[in-house]
């Protein structure tokens, strides 16, 4: 097993969606010093981050050899997280069942990966896992969702709400809504959190 170098609504009862908040706020923050300081927490952060795709890439390759299951290990950066997936490997197929029905598998897999990343590194970890490619299909998925949506409440002049979804795909419609022009919240108590797109 190998590991390799791969490429809005904030509210306290709902961490993941603070988290998404988060890196709105960050990205800000990137640019509001002209004094120099700004390079040097940058590069601290991707240092950071890489970090946490280090830590996270031995916990999974730990976990799939207990399991004794197939799989490699990429690691990336994205944006202002660490991204980490398991992909096929030259000896086998990454079992699906570590997505599971609607990614909860996956979801819970990921929890773990964070808890063991913030036991090493003492910070909390806002790091993405990517099991077969299943959140980067999902994503294009819900893109194409979300622009229909827009179409929707751009025609009609309503709001529009959508079906339950998790974490992830809240902050992949909240992005492409605001890419738009937009207005966009989330609603609800988890498992039953939705987001509803504001016309302006």
């Amino acid at each position: 097993m190998t590991h390799g170098d791969g490429d809005h609504d904030a509210n306290a009862a709902d961490q993941d969606d603070a988290d998404d908040a988060d890196d709105a706020d960050g990205d800000e923050a990137e640019g509001a010093n002209p004094d120099g300081t700004t390079g040097r927490r940058r590069g601290g952060r991707v240092a950071q981050l890489e970090r946490e795709g280090e830590v996270a890439a031995d916990f999974l390759e730990t976990l799939l050899d207990i399991a004794d299951l197939d799989g490699d290990i990429e690691v990336d950066i994205d944006g202002d997280r660490a991204a980490v997936s398991i992909v096929d490997s030259d000896e086998g197929r990454v079992p699906r069942r570590l997505v599971g029905q609607q990614g909860k598998v996956l979801e819970a897999l990921q929890e773990l990966t964070r808890l063991a990343v913030q036991t090493a590194t003492g910070e909390r970890s806002r790091l993405m896992l990517d099991v077969a490619g299943h959140r980067a299909e999902r994503r294009t998925v819900l893109v194409g969702l979300a622009q229909a949506a827009i179409a929707q409440v751009k025609e009609s002049g309503e709001r529009k709400s959508l079906d339950d979804m998790t974490a992830f795909e809240r902050k992949v419609v909240h992005d492409e809504v605001a890419s738009a022009g937009l207005d966009s919240e989330s609603e609800g108590v988890e498992p039953h959190r939705h987001i509803v797109i504001i016309p302006t």
